[in-house]
């Protein structure tokens, strides 16, 4: 495992600090976090955590993308949900970890100890609630999760993945088109759209051929028209499915 501790980044200084569990610490609640924090980096494909192991550290993810996944006894694995920049890992109050987490890109984890931060939690109830906010959160995508893989067609899949990267990741928006550094490979999100790889090539190639997206290299996606992308998921406006 190619697992690098850093010099953590102050929290006023951070990245995701106003979307984090610690976006409404005050200065000296920060302060806390500080004392309890540090930073650690992993490659692409490294295992962050193992599911099973004991929880002795909770998580924020700070750059990169990870995955969640559980491997059957026959050894096929289950990529069930995926972790982007301010996303937490971990569950106070549990003492093992329910599913495998590994760095699909390269990933840079702010972790605080779990026992002094289980103590901040009990001791400071609005970062219980941003707690909670995010684990709701988690659980409607979750639910979204479950539509996508059960109810979804192939394009809608593709779709759905590339507006969840437009609506989460910090992206660049020049002359209306938003540019997304895509954090998987196609064989990647085949994997984790239940997909085959063709499938995939497929139906971003036939969204390209509709004036969709665009590719402006090999780890670059245009989304021209935001619109019609987030029409092709299949979602209705109200949330709903569109019969």
């Amino acid at each position: 495992m190619h697992k690098i501790d850093l010099t953590p980044v102050k929290c006023s200084d951070c990245p995701i600090r106003h979307r984090a569990v610690c976006s409404r610490c005050d200065g000296d609640e920060l302060l806390q976090l500080e004392a309890m924090k540090s930073y650690r980096s992993y490659k692409a494909g490294d295992v962050i955590l193992w599911r099973g192991e004991p929880l002795e550290f909770v998580a924020s993810v700070v750059s990169g993308v990870a995955n969640l996944s559980k491997t059957l006894e026959d050894g096929r694995t289950q990529m069930v949900g995926l972790l982007l920049p301010s996303d937490f890992i971990g569950r106070p109050g549990r003492t093992q970890v329910e599913f495998d987490v590994t760095a699909t890109t390269d990933v840079t984890l702010c972790r605080f100890e779990r026992a002094p931060f289980e103590k901040m939690i009990e001791e400071t109830p609005h970062v219980a609630q941003r707690l909670m906010e995010l684990a709701l959160d988690e659980l409607d995508a979750a639910r979204d999760w479950m539509i996508l893989l059960g109810r979804k067609t192939a394009r809608e899949k593709i779709a759905t993945f590339l507006d969840l990267l437009a609506s989460r990741a910090d992206f660049e928006q020049i002359s209306g088109k938003i540019t997304l550094d895509m954090p998987m490979t196609r064989d990647q999100i085949a994997n984790f759209l239940g997909l085959t790889l063709e499938t995939v090539s497929r139906q971003l190639n036939a969204l390209k051929k509709d004036g969709v997206i665009a590719f402006s290299g090999r780890r670059e996606l245009d989304v021209v028209d935001i619109v019609a992308l987030r029409q092709a998921t299949g979602d209705d406006a109200d949330g709903g499915m569109i019969v």
